[in-house]
């Protein structure tokens, strides 16, 4: 979709319009805000929200803040966070002076929780997590008040003094908001507040050893920043009822409002950091940035554009209901995208040699290959061929099949940029396997056509064998075969593609292979779009990752699976 195509508004723009209409938007200004925990890499999903609040600050002229949301230390690490900061900028948003973290306000926050208790509005609870759930009822029936709740308030300032002061173990006591536990809305029933966790945090060290819970942060969070539209998924829309609590509280001045949108599933997908953390852990993939995970870190090193994900959800939308994307929607999206900018090169994946025995030996000719026929600015770049050639081994059949058009005894084809050649014999190992394919060449072919006006049907790629790049090519496929993860036997690493990685070791490449970098993207003719290997790639010894196909082969793959 064309960055400049007409769409219609999305229903958040719509509010935001309104709102600026009608004058409410403090100082006429959009300010929203990306808040991940840096609890793991970012996935595909967060790619949605990440476009949505940076695009609509952008477009209504106001900042998109970054805020980490950095309660929970016993998860975060700081290479989640520079993670986190990198993929934002691949996707080419930044967010300028505005970086936050949850952690700058805990002072704050600690305030705000003993001016809750003073008012008779906190209490600290004794309960267990156990007995907490079985205390707060369920969708149907209402909870009862803890044995705690009517605590005095000098007692419940002394406990959360020596919650703060370290003198409690983990899980014995909860500073908890007094709400309304008989509240039709569970999120209602007596939220907890502050939790005893003593783990060194990453920005604040050991000075805390109590921290805030998500629905009592993030409002508040919201509120000190000036959030205007605070847009969140769906999973959240059962907790605008406890953010409006939070915002609320007696001295917040600002009151942001909270919007939800449906989250970015896809199919063949996980996209909870929880399974892909394990599957980094007992080494199912060889870590977050794993060219097969949905993780920002792992398309990147696969050789996705930003681009390419960026029309990605913009033809997916914003909407109010969940549903499922189909991973085809992504891949066309970066065919499209690196069509219009890939390099294309010739290689050869599972080579077969091909010596052609009327080329004289040692002669060396260049013939320039298009580096990309939709960008006629792109130019070319020289080929060499010679004697001795390399051809897939696919392009070659000792019994021809109805309908097979490229290499046999006695059938002539056209390699690329190069002449007709004429396969005549070949010559097999001890097991049958060909190994050497004899020719012969038209000279009068130079250049692909015959000036006698005959044609031929078939036309290969190849590469000269001495005067070729030897590398390693990772096939990369989907990471799941089936569409809905774990749903069929509730174990989601039933599901594990075994297919998802095939190595090849002796693919040939032409020596313009030699020159790209990791970030560069290129095609390799009739087999795919592929990058180099950002991490494992190295000049003695070339590694290449395939992007995605040239076109949508699953199909054919659940076929052979039996799905």
């Amino acid at each position: 979709m064309a960055e400049n195509a007409e769409r219609p508004l999305n229903f958040i723009e719509k509010i935001i319009e309104d709102d600026l209409k009608n004058g409410r938007v403090p100082n006429n200004e959009i300010v929203t805000r990306f808040p991940p925990e840096p609890n793991g890499y970012l996935h595909i999903g967060h790619i949605k929200s990440i476009c949505l609040n940076f695009s609509l600050a952008e477009k209504y002229h106001g900042r998109c803040h970054l805020r980490l949301d950095d309660t929970n230390p016993a998860k975060e690490e700081n290479e989640y966070i520079d993670a986190i900061k990198d993929d934002i900028h691949w996707l080419g948003f930044d967010w300028g002076e505005h970086e936050y973290y949850a952690s700058d306000y805990y002072d704050q926050l600690y305030e705000i929780a003993v001016r809750l208790i003073r008012e008779g509005k906190a209490y600290v609870d004794s309960l267990s997590a156990e007995q907490m759930r079985e205390y707060r009822g369920t969708l149907t029936e209402p909870g009862k008040n803890s044995p705690d709740r009517d605590r005095s308030i000098e007692e419940n300032l002394r406990l959360f003094e020596e919650m703060r002061q370290g003198k409690h173990p983990e899980g014995s006591y909860t500073l908890r908001a007094k709400i309304d536990m008989a509240s039709p809305n569970i999120n209602l029933r007596d939220p907890a507040l502050y939790r005893i966790k003593f783990a060194t945090h990453p920005r604040t060290g050991d000075k805390w050893c109590i921290y805030p819970m998500y629905d009592f942060t993030h409002p508040i969070s919201d509120a000190i920043e000036g959030i205007t539209h605070s847009i969140c998924t769906l999973e959240f829309e059962d907790h605008r009822p406890a953010y409006d609590w939070a915002t609320s509280i007696d001295g917040i001045e600002h009151t942001p409002h909270q919007y939800e949108f449906a989250r970015l599933n896809i199919n063949y997908c996980l996209m909870s950091k929880r399974k892909l953390l394990y599957l980094v852990n007992n080494n199912f993939v060889s870590g977050w940035d794993d060219p097969r995970m949905p993780t920002v870190a792992g398309i990147r090193r696969r050789g996705y554009s930003p681009e390419s994900m960026k029309d990605f959800v913009s033809r997916v939308g914003v909407a109010k209901v969940e549903g499922v994307v189909d991973y085809s929607l992504m891949e066309f999206c970066v065919r499209e995208d690196l069509n219009k900018r890939a390099k294309r090169i010739m290689a050869v994946l599972d080579p077969v040699e091909v010596v052609i025995d009327n080329y004289p030996e040692g002669q060396v000719e260049y013939f320039e290959a298009v580096n990309n026929p939709e960008d006629e600015n792109a130019g070319s770049h020289p080929v060499a061929f010679s004697k001795h050639v390399y051809i897939e081994r696919e392009d070659f059949m000792e019994v021809p099949v109805k309908g097979y058009h490229r290499l046999y005894i006695g059938n002539e084809i056209r390699l690329k940029y190069a002449y007709y050649i004429t396969a005549t014999a070949v010559e097999k190992d001890e097991n049958g396997r060909i190994t050497l394919i004899h020719a012969t060449y038209d000279p009068l072919s130079r250049g692909g056509d015959s000036p006698d006006g005959r044609k031929v049907k078939g036309t290969s790629h190849w590469v000269s064998k001495d005067h070729c790049l030897r590398a390693e090519v990772r096939q990369y496929d989907k990471l799941f075969k089936a569409e809905n993860p774990g749903a069929a036997t509730g174990n989601y690493l039933d599901d594990l593609n075994p297919d998802s990685l095939i190595v090849l070791n002796d693919a040939v490449i032409e020596e313009e292979a030699a020159k790209a970098k990791p970030g560069d993207y290129l095609q390799f003719i009739r087999n795919g779009y592929y990058c180099v290997d950002s991490k494992d790639s190295r000049p003695e010894h070339m590694v290449f990752n395939r992007t995605v196909t040239l076109k949508d082969s699953w199909a054919k793959q659940k076929a052979k699976m039996g799905l």
